[in-house]
């Protein structure tokens, strides 16, 4: 069973879709802004992980990190990156 993750703001969810597609996009995977979490099936191809539509319970914990680690991983670094960006332009001012 898919489970969907909610943001603590639910108002940020279409913002987070947006980091995921941009930051995947970065990556060079083809992500749809429409629906960013198929990019989850095309990290899951290149790192050789059984990735299938529907239930994946024959997945390790470790598979299924490494997927989710890849994807989140990046969105963070964008996060700091972006922050840190935002606070060299404040104390520039």
């Amino acid at each position: 069973m898919a489970r969907k993750r909610r943001p603590l703001i639910p108002e940020a969810r279409e913002a987070l879709d947006s980091l995921k597609a941009d930051v995947m996009k970065q990556k060079g995977y083809e992500v749809s802004k429409n629906n960013p979490d198929q990019v989850k099936y095309e990290v899951a191809a290149d790192m050789q992980i059984p990735l299938s539509r529907g239930n994946n319970g024959n997945l390790t914990s470790h598979q299924a990190g490494k997927i989710g680690g890849q994807i989140g991983g990046n969105m963070v670094k964008e996060m700091v990156r972006l922050a840190q960006e935002r606070m060299r332009n404040q104390s520039a001012d």
